[in-house]
């Protein structure tokens, strides 16, 4: 699913997901080169945002291509992140990342629907996404220490969507159901927190990219 000429870089290294999910088969489905894009960079940012990356991701990351096919917000986010991964090491990121998103108590970042939805933890929306989940023959993975509904949990369910070739009427009511309402929001908090010089290239991307799905799933019409 494209909405231009855009032509996304080639993964840095392998990024599958985090493994939140039971049951999470791809079913042997063989994607067009833009889709596995699509699904990388879910996981890609699934990955960021669940944990830390690791020394090799985040040399990868420095080294990777830039996004041919234009200039806008999404391949300036890119570039941003590119460069901030070439100057920063894995220690001194995964400091940030403890600091924004880790916390005896409630930790300065705290990336949960339900949290921004409705104001508490585990509320309605996680039982509603619950429900969805378990159409799709999702559960989470037993000893997995994400909820469902944090935004690295979401982009990785949105990554298995697509690798399974669901339908994009289901990717759309999923994108617009469990991310469109809040995600922006969340995206926000990071880039705006004090101390995120990593994290906030790591939002300004997800944003950009989840615009261009947004538009995307609009010029394709999938209702």
């Amino acid at each position: 699913m494209q909405s231009d000429e855009r032509k996304f870089p080639a993964p840095p290294g392998e990024v599958s997901g985090t493994g939140l999910f039971e049951n999470a088969r791809n079913e042997g489905v063989l994607l067009p080169a833009e889709e596995r894009a699509r699904a990388f960079f879910y996981s890609l940012l699934a990955t960021l945002v669940l944990s830390p990356p690791s020394a090799d991701l985040l040399d990868a990351l420095a080294n990777a291509d830039p996004i041919a096919g234009g200039a806008g917000e999404l391949e300036s986010a890119w570039e941003q992140l590119v460069l901030v991964a070439s100057i920063m090491d894995a220690d001194a990121v995964g400091d940030e990342f403890n600091a924004l998103f880790v916390s005896t108590g409630t930790p300065l970042i705290n990336p949960h629907a339900s949290l921004y939805l409705s104001g508490f933890m585990m509320d309605r929306p996680l039982a509603s996404l619950r429900e969805r989940l378990r159409e799709f023959g999702l559960a989470r993975r037993a000893g997995a220490f994400e909820l469902e509904d944090h935004l690295g949990s979401l982009c990785e369910t949105m990554a298995l969507l697509i690798r399974q070739g669901r339908p994009l009427p289901v990717q759309r009511a999923f994108f617009d159901e469990q991310i469109a309402e809040w995600a922006q929001a969340c995206l926000d908090d990071i880039r705006n927190a004090e101390g995120a010089n990593f994290y906030r290239h790591v939002a300004q991307l997800t944003g950009a990219f989840m615009a261009v799905e947004r538009e995307a799933f609009e010029m394709t019409g999938a209702d």
